[in-house]
């Protein structure tokens, strides 16, 4: 399972033109309430691949996955889209595709969010990568070390210099 972004055009395209002419064949809805959060996620399953760019060959679903809900009081919505080589129903894309956003919100939002890491100034040679992996294994040894709060962790280490080599030993 593949998500299709804004960097494929012509294929995120087609998937809004797809189920904006089909009916899905399998719709999973599930709702969750969580602190100040209410969602409800959507997704719904196409199964009739037509005219599809040849780069494209052995996709067996479309999946489109509607949020909407609110955060803080604030209303929300988000669609996205996936592709599939796989020929399930909607309620087998929904547990995969609730992890990934996990894994996106424990790693990739801390990094951007917590981390800082997109308006880093680093950009020539090895520098980012190298970085990126040094501020994930930071991340690994907060949470290693009992710290679900990434920046409570940072607020209780930042000036224990002994303590925060000690992660290392």
């Amino acid at each position: 399972m593949i998500a299709v972004k804004g960097n494929q055009p012509k294929l995120l395209e087609y998937l809004r033109t797809q189920f904006a002419l089909t009916s899905p064949v399998s719709v999973d809805i599930q709702t969750e309430q969580c602190r100040d959060r209410f969602t409800r996620r959507t997704v719904s399953v196409l199964d009739t691949i037509v005219d599809i760019e040849l780069d494209w060959v052995g996709i067996q679903r479309i999946i489109r996955v509607e949020r909407a809900g609110l955060r803080a009081c604030q209303p929300f919505t988000e669609t996205m889209f996936y592709i599939s080589s796989l020929a399930v129903d909607a309620a087998c894309f929904a547990q995969p595709i609730r992890s990934h956003w996990h894994i996106e919100n424990r790693l990739h939002w801390i990094k951007d969010a917590i981390l800082d890491e997109d308006r880093s100034p680093l950009c020539d040679g090895d520098a980012p990568v190298n970085f990126a992996i040094a501020r994930t294994i930071a991340l690994n040894l907060f949470r290693y070390n009992g710290f679900e709060s990434i920046t409570q962790g940072l607020r209780h280490l930042a000036h224990d210099v002994s303590r925060l080599f000690s992660f290392v030993q």
